[in-house]
């Protein structure tokens, strides 16, 4: 062969199999020393393959190479032979091999597109899309609309494909196996496919379980998850909250006022000192044996309350000053909250709605559950007063139903709810306040508005947006709240100010939920791009990307000491994240459709989840974090964590969320087929 011919087949033969490195000093030495070319075709050979080749071994190869150049058949041959030799490998490996066929059949269905095969493109994506129909068929919906090699660059989806790298984990003997078959078969068309388009995680020791198998089968992502994810995070709770100087056993507001109006009473009882004096003595005795039982019960609650370990951190957020009076009634709440665990569940208060005709689209409960808010299609929001209700009913009535008093006026007494209009669009969110004064509503016509549930009027409409904005949440504090929309950003904004404070950018799609870390530092967002990301509210820098979900994101929730984090799906998986280091730790399988919504208990023990599916599932996450893994064999992980299955009548679970005293309010409207 000839020496030029040989350095372009060298060139081409680097290039199609990924070693950019390679190519690139081959290039150079080209430049530097024309003469010695071919010398420099056998080391660059060599570098991209295994071992050292002699001048015959190079020809021979490229030689093979130039042969399977660009010739359709050797994607759907090629691929055909791996597919039947993964399934074929051993039980112990073929799970791992397995992983593999997935993104060397996207880029096998892409390379054909690219180089104009348009018609085997079709045949080879019909002939083998039905292996991956039920872990992908969302991918494979978007793929079907590739038709040309211009639809590459111009689909956001093919084109996010082309330029990311699918992450496998894989043990090294596995790997091993799998470059054998490559060379040994010179599969070529496949190796340069798996060398490009693949990234292998290669770990030494045995292949990991089947179990494990959820949220690491194949993952897309860009190099950026692995530069931002060793950024340190602090996932602690804030320093000098009311949470923490109750756990400190700082009680004062109230028994400091308690001490001193009981001081001014034997004051003012000069006449009845010396009667009181018994009396006062059986008080202090008293009053000593409450604060004994009190000080018992709160070291067992501190013992059992994962919360108490967290580490403070410092507000990054000019936190709003608290009253005495919420305050108060908040301490009086943490006195009496219930310590849940799987031994110990939760009680349970369903709101339903009926009558809704499926024009509900979202609900809320106020952290007390005295206030229950809808978000309707007809851009109405509708808020009902627990208190109000009375005898009426046990259900709330919603749209187009006459019994409900919507033709009442705002002063007539026939009116089970307080509506509120301003909205254009249809309304996809609402939220309370922490203390329920005042609620954020966020709706197709890309606004946020800002209600008072007092003056039951609008206060305030934020323009930000530029597409519907999917979700809206307060935060822990209140005063600040972050926003998620079809513009593929989150922004922060707070109640005084018309525009946002901080615009999160980095997803690929819709964000379509968002939460606040319980220290106000931080905000998760989970978007249709499949991935959750963490974000600093200070300075809107990406400080995680979580990756491993199959489907959309449609729930977050953030443990109270700040240290987890769980988020639901559309296909109804849930998946929990370790923040610190942006691994996930479990999933949980049990769902049958989309988790609309996740809650974690007061003390972190619990996480329940309300699906599309009528059902509440509570789950154990204390356990899900400390099973260790060689005993998690069986393969049925989430059903192992799972404690309890709540079945509604035919009513898909909107929304839930715990109580200060640990009581789980959920609601929902009663769907059609009841």
């Amino acid at each position: 062969m000839e020496e030029e011919e040989i350095e372009k087949l060298v060139t081409a033969y680097l290039k199609k199999r990924g070693f950019k490195d390679a190519e690139l000093a081959f290039q150079e030495e080209l430049h530097r020393h024309p003469k010695n070319a071919s010398a420099s075709a056998g080391a660059a050979a060599a570098a991209g393959g295994s071992g050292a080749l002699s001048d015959p071994d190079v020809a021979k190869l490229v030689q093979l190479f130039s042969e399977s150049k660009s010739v359709p058949e050797q994607y759907h041959d090629g691929y055909g032979r791996l597919r039947s030799w993964a399934h074929d490998s051993l039980d112990l490996y073929k799970h791992e091999l397995l992983r593999v066929l997935y993104p060397v059949f996207i880029h096998c269905f892409m390379d054909l597109i690219a180089q104009g095969h348009l018609h085997e493109a079709r045949i080879f994506f019909n002939s083998f899309r039905d292996d991956h129909a039920m872990m992908h068929s969302g991918d494979l919906l978007k793929l079907e609309g590739v038709l040309s090699p211009s639809h590459l660059e111009e689909m956001e989806f093919a084109h996010y494909l082309r330029n990311t790298k699918a992450t496998i984990k894989i043990c090294q003997y596995s790997y091993e196996l799998l470059l054998q078959y490559l060379h040994k078969t010179q599969s070529f068309t496949m190796l340069g496919i798996i060398n490009e388009r693949i990234n292998f995680q290669v770990s030494p020791g045995q292949p990991t379980s089947l179990s494990d198998d959820v949220g690491v089968e194949t993952i897309f992502t860009t190099d950026d998850a692995t530069k931002i994810n060793p950024k340190e995070i602090q996932w602690g709770l804030l320093e000098d909250s009311l949470e923490d100087r109750f756990e400190k056993g700082a009680f004062s507001p109230l028994e400091a006022d308690k001490g001193e109006g009981e001081a001014k009473e034997a004051e003012q009882d000069d006449n009845k000192k010396r009667s009181g004096e018994g009396k006062q003595g059986n008080a202090i005795k008293k009053s000593k044996k409450d604060k004994a039982a009190a000080a018992a019960v709160k070291n067992s609650r501190t013992e059992a309350n994962t919360v108490s370990t967290a580490p403070r951190v410092k507000a990054e957020l000019t936190l709003p000053v608290m009253s005495t009076e919420v305050e108060q009634s908040i301490l009086e709440d943490l006195r009496n909250r219930v310590q849940l665990s799987s031994t110990a569940l939760p009680s349970v208060s369903f709101y339903t709605f009926v009558n809704t005709h499926n024009g509900l689209n979202c609900s809320t409960i106020s952290q007390d559950g005295s206030l229950v808010a809808g978000g309707f299609s007809d851009s109405s929001l509708k808020v009902w007063d627990m208190a109000k209700l009375g005898q009426q009913s046990a259900v709330l009535q919603g749209e187009n139903d006459m019994n409900n008093g919507e033709h009442a006026g705002p002063l007539g007494g026939r009116r089970s709810y307080s509506l509120y209009q301003g909205h254009s669009g249809p309304i996809h969110a609402v939220t309370f306040s922490p203390l329920g004064d005042f609620i954020l509503s966020s709706s197709a016509d890309s606004t946020v508005r800002l209600w008072s549930t007092k003056l039951n009027a609008n206060l305030v409409c934020y323009k930000g947006h530029n597409y519907p904005v999917w979700d809206v949440q307060f935060s822990p504090v209140g005063h600040y709240f972050a926003s998620a929309s079809h513009d593929r950003t989150a922004r922060v904004w707070s109640m005084d100010r018309i525009q946002p404070l901080r615009i999160m950018a980095g997803h690929l799609s819709d964000v379509d939920c968002v939460q606040w870390h319980p220290n106000c530092n931080y905000i998760a967002t989970g978007s249709s791009d499949k991935t959750v990301r963490l974000w600093d509210v200070a300075s809107g820098e990406c400080l995680r990307i979580f990756v491993g979900h199959r489907s959309v994101i449609l729930s977050l929730a953030i443990s109270p000491d700040g240290r987890y984090m769980a988020s639901g799906d559309e296909d109804g998986t849930i998946m929990v994240w370790d923040l610190s280091s942006g691994r996930c730790i479990t999933p949980l399988m049990g769902h049958a459709s989309c988790v609309w919504t996740l809650g974690y208990s007061c003390e972190g023990t619990l996480l329940a989840s309300g699906s599309a599916d009528c059902s509440v599932r509570l789950w154990d996450v204390t356990t899900s974090t400390k099973t260790p893994r060689n005993e998690e064999k069986s393969g049925s992980t989430g059903r192992l964590r799972s404690l309890k299955t709540l079945l509604t009548k035919s009513t898909p679970v909107y929304t839930l969320q715990f109580s200060r005293r640990n009581l789980l309010f959920a609601a929902g409207a009663l769907s059609k087929g009841a």
